[in-house]
């Protein structure tokens, strides 16, 4: 854990979050400035900076992201999904703690011409939607 990373803080409950699955490797809740409808964030509960500083921290994350993408699919009925991790501020990452973004994708707003944007759904009736 790092003082001032905003996942730890997530991570170690001092931050609330939108949790939809956790387990002893990694933490998975609802961003809150979705993509889409149900954008998820998965992060590893130990902090590293990305995937290219530690490639095993896909291992970490591995089990949640197989938990919440049948979720995302089935409980929101999304037709497609983008999966995306960032590697450093040049690819756009934000955050400096690894993290997988689960972008769940619906036919009215398709393509990677319409990836990103700002989802206006009211986060917490995504969470119980998929909690229930």
């Amino acid at each position: 854990m790092t003082d001032d990373c905003l996942f730890c803080a997530i991570v170690d409950g001092s931050i609330p979050s939108r949790q939809v699955f956790a387990d002893d490797s990694a933490v998975a809740f609802l961003d809150i400035q979705p993509w889409h409808r149900g954008h998820t964030l998965v992060v590893p509960r130990r902090h590293v900076v990305s995937i290219v500083d530690d490639p095993s921290i896909w291992g970490d994350v591995q089990a949640a992201v197989e938990h919440v993408v049948p979720l995302l699919m089935d409980r929101l009925g999304a037709s497609g999904l983008n999966v995306l991790m960032s590697a450093g501020a040049v690819a756009g990452q934000e955050v400096m703690h690894a993290h997988v973004h689960l972008v769940p994708r619906y036919h009215e707003v398709s393509g990677l011409d319409n990836l990103l944007g700002r989802d206006t759904t009211d986060l917490d009736a995504v969470l119980a939607q998929l909690t229930a």
